[in-house]
């Protein structure tokens, strides 16, 4: 935390692609699928798992709006996404996209709890159409704060828990003095 936005750099306005927009779309479709039409009729094992994955997408859905908010300079009134400070810490020093990993686990959670090809052909699109729009995502936040990002880019996965878990634990042994 605390590297600032480049100088004379404007604040980049909140930006909506089409691609994550039509990745809402098939979520939503999924959904409908999910609990109204197919109503859950999947093995329950794989489902339990599904929903425990629900709930971990939320966790990265809903946090990162509160950690932008507290850490990423937003101006008062302003959305969350209008940070001046690029934030590295809590879930962004797990994976640097966690609100688009949570879309994905969404999806993932969705395609579990329904079990039905539809849903899965769906949620895969939906999954694809997220991952480019991270690529995006990264080109705008190298835009934003320039050499910075890049560094967090070099520390901290685009969206792999585990790595980005690992990398962390290894950075914070790194830098105990023994």
């Amino acid at each position: 935390m605390g590297k600032e936005m480049k100088q004379n750099q404007p604040i980049s306005q909140w930006r909506c692609s089409g691609a994550i927009l039509f990745a809402a779309v098939l979520i939503i479709a999924q959904y409908i699928l999910a609990f109204f039409i197919f109503k859950l009729p999947g093995w329950e094992p794989l489902q339990w798992v599904g929903w425990a994955i629900w709930v971990l997408s939320l966790v990265f859905g809903i946090a990162p709006i509160f950690i932008l908010r507290q850490k990423g300079g937003v101006a008062k009134g302003k959305s969350y996404v209008e940070t001046t400070h690029l934030v590295d810490t809590s879930l962004y020093a797990i994976v640097r996209h966690p609100q688009y990993l949570g879309g994905i686990l969404f999806n993932l959670a969705l395609m579990m709890l329904a079990q039905h090809w539809l849903v899965i052909f769906l949620g895969i699109v939906s999954m694809l159409l997220i991952y480019l729009d991270i690529q995006a995502a990264d080109q705008e936040g190298i835009q934003k704060f320039g050499d910075a990002y890049r560094q967090y880019m070099l520390r901290v996965p685009q969206i792999n828990i585990p790595l980005g878990i690992f990398r962390l634990i290894q950075a914070k042994r790194a830098s105990k003095p023994f």
